[in-house]
């Protein structure tokens, strides 16, 4: 049977969660219709834009970019201050309506969720009406808008929603990426950051269809493990599932509440080396291997976001662990004022293995486990800081 995937995406979703409040409170004015933003405390200079009505996006407002920034481009830029406790109401309506659809959901953001729809058609009959349906019933019910994406994967409903906004259902089927997704910038594929779609564009690789149409081994020996992600994707393929919470018991992670905002990239890599350490000891005690890993940052407004990665080859050695997740953090981050980061793994197995790319060293892992082990040893006789990884010293990595 086809997958049958839903990517269902709030429009503007703090933005508009305040402006559904305002107007419930009695305010005569949708702050969706004007330039306007959610940002931070301006006073402080440390408020940034974390949302933005569509007429400030058409007037160049970006996000992450500070508030003082923002009002030179709009004379009179209406600003609201966020709300946590509010939004958290708001995605919890969301998902409650969701969850009459299917069992099966994954709860990818606090603005956007992943729906199986596998079968569903006995119950509710052709996908696409049943998109248009929940799409309605969730502004008619809670009064704000969203995105509904149709694929028969997660990355092509994913790339689906993204298409033209507000308020819209659009399908991207098998059949259809060649049609609708080819043509687009390689910037706009799902999973391609800034430090990746540099480089691509360095290597002259500037549609979607120049990078389904490249040699993969030529992307792994620019970008490992992910040059073979991202040449699926651009092809439409990705067979991850739908993934329901997990009990916590099945993922091993650690965060930590930083002294002081940290505002540059490598201040947010130490903190990482530090969480791989202290996740890496917990995972090689259990005798596992992890295949998924995300990384968390709250910033200082905040605002919670999280980016996860299913790994090619399972992975338990500190350094394997610290450069996934410093890939995602390059992927991730904004640029704001972090206050909190967070470090995951999961989907744990107890074999390692490794794909054999032809412009990799084969081997490198069991060679880091090795390591790693002789490492651990000697910690545990000698104390836990006794030996270190020689990265650690470098504050570039």
């Amino acid at each position: 049977m086809e997958r049958i995937i839903f990517h269902v995406d709030v429009n503007n979703a703090f933005l508009s969660w305040s402006a559904v409040e305002m107007l419930k409170n009695g305010n005569k004015l949708d702050i969706r219709t004007i330039p306007a933003v959610v940002g931070g405390d301006e006073k402080e200079r440390k408020g940034v834009v974390v949302a933005r009505s569509f007429p400030a996006k058409k007037a160049g407002i970006k996000a992450g970019e500070p508030i003082y920034m923002a009002r030179r481009k709009v004379d009179k830029l209406f600003v609201v201050r966020s709300n946590k406790e509010q939004y958290k109401k708001y995605s919890d309506a969301f998902y409650n309506i969701l969850c009459k659809y299917t069992p099966v959901i994954e709860r990818y953001s606090i603005d956007e969720c992943f729906m199986d729809m596998t079968g569903m058609e006995m119950m509710f009959g052709d996908p696409v009406k049943l998109a248009y349906k929940i799409k309605d019933e969730i502004y008619n019910t809670l009064g704000f808008t969203v995105n509904v994406g149709i694929g028969n994967s997660k990355v092509c409903a994913k790339m689906a929603s993204d298409f033209e906004k507000p308020n819209k259902v659009h399908t991207l089927f098998k059949d259809e990426v060649k049609s609708k997704m080819w043509p687009l910038e390689v910037d706009d594929l799902f999973m391609v950051g800034k430090s990746s779609s540099k480089k691509l564009h360095e290597l002259n690789i500037n549609t979607i269809e120049d990078l389904a149409k490249t040699d993969v081994n030529m992307l792994t020996r620019y970008f490992k493990s992910m040059g073979k992600m991202m040449h699926e994707y651009a092809n439409g393929i990705d067979d991850s599932p739908v993934e329901r919470p997990m009990p916590k018991n099945q993922g091993i992670g650690h965060s930590t509440t930083l002294p002081e905002d940290v505002e540059s990239i490598i201040g947010l890599k130490k903190v990482l080396r530090r969480l791989s350490d202290m996740v890496g000891i917990r995972l090689r005690e259990e005798g596992k291997y992890a295949t998924v890993i995300s990384v968390q940052l709250k910033n200082n407004m905040f605002f919670n976001y999280q980016h996860q990665k299913k790994l090619i080859n399972p992975i338990s050695s500190n350094e394997d662990i610290y450069e996934n997740a410093c890939y995602l953090l390059k992927e991730m981050w904004k640029g704001d004022p972090i206050r909190l980061v967070g470090l995951r793994v999961s989907d744990f197995t107890d074999k390692t293995y490794e794909q054999i790319s032809l412009f990799e060293e084969t081997g490198k892992i069991k060679k880091r486990d090795k390591v790693q082990k002789a490492m651990d040893e000697i910690n545990k006789k000698y104390g836990t800081n006794t030996i270190k990884s020689a990265a650690l010293f470098d504050t570039e990595k």
